[in-house]
């Protein structure tokens, strides 16, 4: 028992090679030891597990290894290498921030940087969770980092890179670490267990390394949690069944059950779900995933989105070939909207029931729900019915190419079941048409066009719109004679106003205007008073007073006869 050794720590990293995921960084860093390019500082940061203190770890052993080899990997055979995998290290040095974050031990590292190292080249100071500091350790921190003696090199690591004051990460060569994907985990993970002579399958390696979310060290830890429970020979279901991790089966079984309509299956099935004591949020979220990974499948380009394995691949192209994409389209639009609105809801349960129904009616309609009735392809036109007791207007027929307005008919009510109603409202209509006054082709006179004009106004405010028929009142009024018409142009105090008549009512004011009239050939235009016509408005009292004087006589002799003042 006392030889055992987490797999975290027996299969960490000790060579840039054997890093995971982060190839990119540990060139960069190689490329910089190879050319004497090493800067006095750097900074690691990204999300736990990725390898920031192993890399930095493995770069402080490159760069004082006597006999490191022509990819600057350090030899393990020096007394550097020998005496830092020992914890003997005198040129090596650890510190973590989170328990010495303050400004006295920020002094002491201080002076321990003033001394050089006894063995190798450089001493290499690596500052864990360095985020952790106060701000006067920062302030205390910054002179040494700005300028530290020639031997001395720091390397900063830490998972929250926004808590580090901007000086300090002025002075720092940033590298920022990625997440480890699923596919890079579960080939590491598949050499451990050859070399634990564990049997694990795929799926359970994709198990652990999805739980993982990037983290090689979780996912290390997850695995010796696994073979403690199963063993060395590891099945998915014990997988899943220890890592409380729902089975891929029930979804494949949900989306089934969504295309059949079956909503008390899918009902059934959640309820067993919960019975089994999973998180309903987290069933929510595994079922996005799964009709995100469908709606990824359909489109046979994006394979590369999809972490799964080969087993599992197959299955979902073969439940996708059967969804339509607008299908999982809405699907996926009322699950994520279920989880948006699962914690304010009153009862949680039923949220997710009712979406689960609403999933099942995407493909097949509940019973009883209308259904849309077929329309015709052509529009047929159906024969004129009498007219029902309500005394709702009988629709006129549409208008032929060469029927005109006075040539136009009321359609002839036929059947004996005529009401009363009906016929006084035709013979209404009739005398209606018969006062219409006849439009003729004739030039109007001048006066015959603005009396017509002045009584428009008068009409709009009876109909309610006041502020309209007040526009038009106060227009300035010409009139021109044109090439065989009369042209009226009506000016109204600002552009607005223009532009909203112009797009909205010119064309409705000159058939009005040419019906009052009696003559069609009028056209209407639209203008705005120029400035210097415009009549000033009284402002201040004393303005409004005299204008008011000038306006009415009484007001002048009892101003007069007062001896009264307008101030």
């Amino acid at each position: 028992m006392s030889d055992y050794i987490v797999s975290a720590r027996k299969y960490r990293p000790d060579s840039f090679e054997t890093l995971i995921g982060q190839d990119t960084i540990a060139q960069t860093l190689k490329n910089s030891i190879i050319r004497g390019t090493l800067a006095h500082a750097y900074l690691f940061c990204g999300p736990r597990g990725v390898g920031k203190t192993t890399t930095a770890r493995i770069f402080a052993k490159a760069i004082n290894c006597s006999n490191p080899s022509k990819d600057m990997e350090p030899c393990g055979e020096c007394e550097s290498c020998v005496s830092f995998q020992e914890g003997r290290s005198y040129c090596i040095h650890e510190l973590d921030a989170a328990s010495n974050n303050g400004v006295e031990d920020i002094k002491n590292l201080m002076d321990q940087v003033q001394i050089p190292p006894q063995v190798g080249k450089y001493s290499v100071y690596i500052i864990d969770e360095v985020h952790m500091l106060s701000t006067a350790a920062f302030n205390a921190f910054l002179k040494t980092l700005e300028e530290p003696p020639a031997h001395a090199i720091f390397i900063l690591a830490t998972t929250e890179k926004h808590k580090i004051l901007p000086t300090i990460l002025s002075r720092c060569q940033t590298f920022d670490f990625n997440r480890i994907s699923v596919a890079d985990m579960v080939l590491n993970l598949r050499k451990i267990a050859s070399k634990e002579n564990v049997s694990i399958d795929d799926e359970s390696l994709h198990v652990i390394a999805r739980k993982a979310d990037g983290a090689m060290r979780d996912a290390l830890t997850i695995f010796d949690q696994t073979v403690a429970f199963c063993g060395t020979d590891i099945k998915y279901e014990d997988v899943i069944r220890n890592l409380g991790v729902l089975d891929h089966d029930y979804s494949f079984n949900l989306v089934d059950c969504f295309l059949a309509g079956d909503y008390g299956k899918a009902l059934l099935t959640f309820d067993e779900i919960l019975s089994k004591g999973f998180n309903a949020l987290h069933f929510c979220a595994a079922l996005s995933s799964h009709l995100r990974d469908l709606l990824v499948t359909r489109n046979g380009g994006l394979d590369s989105l999809l972490e799964l394995p080969d087993s599992l691949k197959r299955r979902y192209a073969d439940q996708a070939s059967r969804c339509s994409l607008k299908f999982l389209y809405d699907a996926l639009g009322v699950t994520t909207a279920c989880e948006a609105g699962y914690k304010t809801a009153v009862n949680p349960r039923l949220h997710i029931e009712f979406a689960l129904m609403r999933l099942c009616f995407l493909v097949t309609a509940p019973d009883g729900a209308a259904k849309p009735v077929p329309q015709p392809s052509k529009p047929v036109p159906e024969p004129a019915k009498p007219a029902p007791e309500s005394n709702k207007p009988v629709p006129e027929p549409v208008e032929g190419p060469t029927e005109t307005r006075r040539e136009r008919r009321k359609p002839v009510k036929t059947g004996s079941a005529l009401s009363l109603n009906a016929l006084l409202e035709e013979e209404s209509g009739k005398k209606e048409e018969k006062k219409a006054p006849a439009v003729s082709d004739n030039l109007p006179d001048d006066e015959a066009i603005l009396k017509a004009w002045e009584s428009i106004p008068a009409d709009f405010e009876a109909m309610g719109q006041t502020r309209l028929a007040h526009t038009l009142k106060n227009a300035t009024v010409e009139i021109a004679a044109g090439d065989g018409i009369k042209i009226l142009t009506f000016k109204v105090s600002n552009e607005s106003q223009r532009k909203w008549i112009q797009d909205n009512r010119l064309l409705s004011l000159e058939g009005n205007l040419q019906k009052k009239a009696g003559a069609s050939k009028i056209r209407l235009e639209v203008g705005v008073i120029p400035m210097e016509e415009k009549e000033v408005q009284p402002y201040t009292d004393q303005e409004k007073a005299t204008a008011l004087m000038g306006r009415n006589e009484e007001v002048q002799s009892l101003v007069r006869d007062f001896g009264l003042e307008t101030k």
